[in-house]
């Protein structure tokens, strides 16, 4: 049988990775400059990336690794380039079909990258690598930044009519969500999905204010509402959808492994869950290798996982 006709079940059962592959899948929660292989990035820095490792629970070890490994090789000519075609090479060999990655606002003022230049390259290598790729960018804000600085940024970029959902993300705690309502209304106003990261390290009470405070489409991680029940039954009441990143939650020892992952309660609460990498550069895993990892653990059946699959893609 054709590595592409196989199905996910048997794809799973067999192990076949390769196959796992081939088969359409979406990525819903994937952060651009950091989307791409390590190796690629590698071979352009012309030596390795130093791995990362998160030595406590949070986001501040991925800051910091970012910060002290990342930022130097970014600053170097035609870094920014390559680290958006290695986001695309990375979604095409991941059998990536819908694929709402996001690009930092914040960033081209830090490195010196003109809006025009942030588009002009993601329409190049999107054209150039997977133009078969429902690509629906996506721009993404630090919440630690003031609002002011976030639409200064902002707008510039929606002039291009190119990007189809915000983003908020970084430390969750930053400053309180009621700062960024006007962020929000603005962004529905512009015609975009609206997302933030909320529950990846905080409570169930924090995914449901998240919701109801910026009108949220959809929630990137929202791992904590598992711990509640009456939350899990208003996010499935709503249609609220979680875009979950499994090998992300471990790596940042939010979770302790895939057989304790709370996608699992929020699957079971008939909460609508999405697999998505979110880091490849720093976690080293796409989308086909958490699944196949979801299965071995024994978290879910295949068919199960093939719900989530098409979870992404409706």
């Amino acid at each position: 049988m054709q590595a592409n006709k196989v199905s996910l079940r048997t794809a799973l059962e067999e192990g076949n990775l390769k196959a796992i592959r081939s088969i359409p899948k979406s990525d819903l929660h994937n952060h651009c400059m950091l989307g791409g292989k390590a190796s690629v990035i590698s071979r352009f820095y012309g030596e390795k990336l130093k791995p990362f490792r998160a030595d406590k629970m949070g986001i501040e070890p991925l800051n910091r690794w970012i910060g002290e490994v990342y930022a130097p090789f970014l600053k170097r000519p035609g870094a920014f380039e390559k680290a958006v075609e290695a986001a695309f090479m990375q979604a095409k060999q991941d059998g990536i079909k819908v694929l709402e990655m996001s690009l930092d606002g914040f960033f081209g003022s830090m490195f010196n990258i003109s809006p025009e230049r942030a588009v002009g390259s993601l329409k190049h290598y999107h054209s150039l690598i997977a133009p078969e790729i429902d690509f629906r960018p996506e721009l993404g804000f630090p919440k630690t930044l003031p609002l002011r600085t976030v639409l200064k940024h902002l707008e510039p970029f929606l002039a291009f009519g190119y990007f189809r959902s915000l983003d908020l993300y970084d430390d969750e705690k930053a400053q309180p969500l009621e700062n960024f309502r006007e962020l929000y209304r603005f962004a529905r106003a512009a015609g975009l999905k609206l997302k933030a990261h909320a529950g990846e390290f905080g409570d169930a009470a924090s995914v449901q204010k998240a919701v109801e405070l910026l009108g949220l489409d959809e929630v990137q991680h929202g791992i904590g509402a598992a711990d509640s029940p009456e939350v899990m039954r208003w996010l499935a009441a709503n249609s609220i959808r979680l875009n979950v990143c499994p090998e992300s939650n471990i790596k940042l020892k939010r979770v302790k492994s895939y057989k304790t992952h709370p996608i699992r309660i929020l699957f079971d609460h008939g909460v609508k869950v999405t697999v998505n990498s979110d880091d490849v550069m720093l976690f080293r895993a796409g989308v086909s290798e958490q699944f196949l990892r979801l299965y071995r653990s024994g978290l879910f059946s295949s068919d199960e996982l093939e719900t989530i699959r098409l979870n992404g893609l409706s």
